[in-house]
This record gives C-alpha cells, structure tokens and sequence, in this order.
C-alpha cells in the first residue's frame, strides 16, 4: 500500500464572499513545481467517505488546498468551521481504458495510441474526463472521435 501524503484532521475552511469554496488547507504538501499551476493529483477518504480523484490546487501564497464541494460536505454532514480526517494518496495512476475506446485505438494507426500512452495520467485522465462523463451515446461517441483527432495531430 501507498503511503499517504497526508492523514491528519483538518479544519474545513471557506473563502471569503458571496460563493465561496469551502476548503481544507493542506500546507504539509507542496506544489508540484512541474504541474500546471503546482497541481497534485489525489485521491483517498474525508472521514469515512471516498474521496474520486481531485486536484490540490494553489492557494496563491504557497500552499495548497483541498477543495470540498457541496455533495462531499452533505455526505460528511460538515460544514466550514468543523473538523475532518482526510488520508490522501497521490493519483498519478494512468486511467484504465473502457472496451469501447480501446476497440477504437485498434482501428487507428498504432502512433496515435503510443501518442496516447506517451501522455502523463494527469493528461490522460483529462483528455478521457469528457468521454467518461458523455450520458449520451451520440455525445460519447463524438467526444471520443474529438479525442481521437487531438490524438492524430503531431505535437
């Protein structure tokens, strides 16, 4: 098992003004000086809720947070002011491919899938996210015809 970057409580915190994000602060982890914006890839648990995979994302003085959405504080029953658990793990795990997009990486020259797998899994993950999230298959299967034609075009 992974050892996690973090797994201590936390403070849930809120931004200032009218729609601001709640948050947890997370100033143990510092941002990837290589990612877009010092991201970090995670996943893990708030308390006894999984945590799907999410970004650390850059306060603007250095540190990174945790954003909590208001789905994950109505499963918590949390709000900004009280104090959670969080565990989190690093995700630079690639995605795993659905049946259907690998099928349609056999049908297209073999540098476009090298070109897929030449990607880190955080642009992986993101150049999938759209297709993953299609609820239609008309949309599925044009999202995966775009994602296939980023994936033609030499860089």
């Amino acid at each position: 098992m992974k050892t996690p970057l973090v797994q201590r409580h936390y403070r849930l915190e809120k931004f200032a003004g009218k729609g601001g994000w709640t948050f947890a602060l997370i100033p143990e982890v510092p941002p990837d000086p290589h990612a877009w914006f010092g991201w970090i890839s995670v996943k893990g648990r708030i308390d006894d809720v999984e945590l799907p995979r999410c970004k650390l994302m850059p306060k603007g003085n250095g540190q990174l947070f945790l954003p909590v959405n208001t789905a994950m504080r109505k499963k918590l029953k949390k709000q900004a002011g009280d104090e959670v658990l969080i565990t989190l793990y690093r995700d630079d795990e690639p995605p795993v491919l659905p049946q259907e997009i690998l099928d349609c990486f056999e049908l297209e020259p073999p540098e476009v899938y090298a070109r897929y797998l030449s990607l880190s899994a955080d642009e992986q993950h993101a150049l999938l996210k759209p297709v993953l999230e299609a609820r239609q298959s008309g949309t599925k299967e044009a999202r995966i015809r775009r994602m296939l034609d980023l994936l033609r075009e030499p860089h």
